[in-house]
């Protein structure tokens, strides 16, 4: 993978391209301390990586992260900075991580290790089911949680917020239900309900309910997903039922 730092601070940015190339096998192709520069560099080169910092010159980070989300292939972008309260900004341009300053090693390392993993899947064989998203960005303790899409349960609306459930976590997203839902392949999950959607690998009971309607029991959880009456013809065609 090819990858560039984006980082002003001189002993930070070092700091920084010491550690991946120490504990990875991405290639930094470049430094800069200056947004501008960056867009002027992607026009002419392709990247897989930008490690991101938010406080640069000419174009802060996130004004430059904005304008990269609009390419047509974008490169993963890696925030590194020293605050905190960017995170959900930077996961509603989808970012890959967020790492704070000072730089801890190992935080470092599990998050290249993440990064050429997501760089492993990009280069397999193209197929309809490997071009659909694999993974998906959910926020805990103002961290962003890259997690594979096969890991989520259901999802739930609340509101203006949406609750994702996995196996072991729970997490709350700033966003709409149906704005969560576009993000996830439609070839496993299904918009059961106006305010749930559900992962159909996950489904170990199906009840019938008033109304002609049902009940879903899922694998390794205590809940019960309602399927609404406007969506069992459909559910019936998935399910085969």
């Amino acid at each position: 993978m090819k990858a560039i730092i984006v980082e002003d601070e001189f002993l930070a940015q070092q700091e920084l391209s010491w550690m991946i190339q120490q504990h990875s096998q991405i290639v930094i192709e470049a430094c800069f301390d200056d947004g501008l520069e960056v867009l002027k560099y992607l026009q002419q080169h392709r990247v897989d990586v930008i490690f991101l910092d938010i406080n640069i010159p000419s174009l802060d980070g996130m004004l430059l992260a904005q304008n990269i989300h609009q390419f047509a292939q974008r490169p993963l972008i890696v925030f590194i900075t020293a605050w905190k309260e960017h995170a959900v900004e930077a996961f509603e341009l989808e970012a890959f991580d967020y790492i704070l300053k000072p730089y801890h090693e190992a935080r470092i390392v599990t998050m290249l290790n993440k990064l050429e993993a997501a760089g492993q899947q990009q280069s397999v064989a193209q197929t309809p089911l490997a071009s659909s998203p694999q993974t998906v960005n959910l926020v805990k303790d103002e961290r962003i949680i890259v997690t594979d899409i096969n890991d989520i349960y259901y999802v739930e609306a609340h509101e203006k917020l949406t609750f994702v459930y996995t196996r072991r976590e729970a997490y709350v997203m700033s966003m709409s239900i149906s704005e969560f839902c576009a993000r996830l392949p439609e070839q496993r999950f299904f918009r059961c309900h106006r305010s749930y959607c559900v992962n159909l690998s996950k489904i170990s009971e199906i009840e019938p309910w008033f109304n002609n309607t049902y009940l879903l029991k899922l694998r390794d959880l205590a809940c019960q997903v309602p399927v609404s009456r406007s969506k069992v013809k459909r559910f019936r065609e998935l399910m085969r039922l």
